[in-house]
């Protein structure tokens, strides 16, 4: 027991901060997804349960006025913009074709809000239903931007993550993006950022999250959209892609990334089969990964960043490990929303439309 290593929790609260307080250089190519970089370390300051006690409420105000100026309206709807970094002006402006909301930000936006405890009184509900209708394609898909851009199933994610936590479905052909999704499946056993592509370990979580969060139609139900032999050869995929590192990779044949440690890790808790992640060996290759001065990277000796220190996190927060000390012991979490339970509560209580 005392030969297991701690979980680093103040120097990842630290890493955090400092990427708050103004980006460092190795994470200035960022700038332009400004608001994700927030949910991370947001994320990550929630998990380890010091967002509280470790700033001050001047400075979550300063970061709530912040996310509400990037709330834009206009002819496709209401959401949000990665950042200020091309149009520096408040959110009452209306957006023109160069600077629409972004649907993945949306949806980053509305969780760095409740991880804030804001009360979403500002929030344009059906704006963003409007703008969740402008960004499914035909086919089923979801761009990012209203206009175009990249439809795959990151975006399709997004969508159903906004749409649940609104509890307003009406801006989504379900039953279209549904067989998108399924179209997306590899026979490898994950699913691929769009239909052909090689299976993935970001978009196979994606794919199960979207799969279960849809409510049911005539149809389809969330207990029908995947097949007991699919259920099966997605299982068998996941687990394979723990290495012997401990670690998981994201793609058949690959090195061990942390991020995929959440993205693979969650997609067996969705299937129901967690207890095939072997947590202890999760931790200790985790463990390698954290670096000295705080924040975790996708593998060790390499840089840290907020995204892999929050997945990292998350990871081990849905997989403790069976050994180790309180320092490993991190918040219960929302799998399917990507958040902490208490702040998909948060969430449950303040966002659905009916709340407005």
């Amino acid at each position: 027991m005392s030969s297991f290593p701690r979980l680093a929790r103040t120097g990842h609260t630290s890493h955090c901060k400092i990427c708050l307080s103004g980006l460092p250089f190795s994470q200035v190519e960022v700038d332009s997804s400004r608001i994700a970089l927030i949910l991370y370390c947001f994320g990550t300051l929630d998990l380890l349960g010091t967002l509280s006690t470790k700033t001050s409420e001047t400075d979550r105000q300063k970061w709530r006025d912040w996310l509400w100026e990037q709330q834009t309206s206009g002819k496709h709807g209401t959401g949000f913009k990665p950042s200020a970094y091309m149009t520096p002006q408040g959110g009452n402006d209306e957006y023109g074709d160069y600077d629409a909301p972004h649907l993945i930000m949306t949806y980053a936006a509305l969780l760095s809000l409740a991880i804030l405890r804001d009360d979403c009184s500002k929030l344009n509900r059906t704006g963003i239903v409007q703008l969740i209708r402008a960004c499914q394609h035909e086919d089923g898909s979801f761009s990012a931007l209203p206009d175009g851009g990249e439809a795959d199933l990151r975006s399709v994610y997004c969508a159903f993550a906004l749409s649940s936590m609104l509890d307003d479905w009406s801006g989504i052909d379900i039953d279209r993006a549904v067989a998108y999704i399924q179209r997306c499946s590899s026979y490898e056993g994950g699913y691929g950022q769009i239909p052909y592509n090689e299976a993935l370990g970001g978009t196979t979580y994606c794919a199960l999250a979207a799969l279960h969060l849809a409510p049911g139609t005539t149809l389809s139900s969330p207990e029908t959209r995947i097949t007991p032999a699919e259920r099966a050869r997605t299982i068998r995929w996941l687990t394979q892609n723990q290495t012997s590192c401990g670690g998981f990779c994201g793609r058949t044949g690959k090195l061990a990334d942390a991020c995929y440690c959440f993205w693979c890790g969650a997609s067996l808790s969705i299937l129901g089969a967690g207890e095939l992640v072997d947590s202890t060996a999760l931790a200790l290759w985790m463990a390698q990964c954290q670096y000295k001065f705080g924040g975790i990277a996708k593998a060790p000796s390499e840089r840290p960043d907020p995204y892999h220190t929050y997945l990292s996190l998350a990871a081990l927060a849905l997989h403790p490990p069976s050994e180790g000390a309180s320092s490993w012991e991190l918040f219960p979490f929302n799998m399917f929303w990507n958040t902490t339970e208490e702040t998909a509560q948060w969430v449950r209580d303040h966002v659905p439309a009916h709340k407005a």
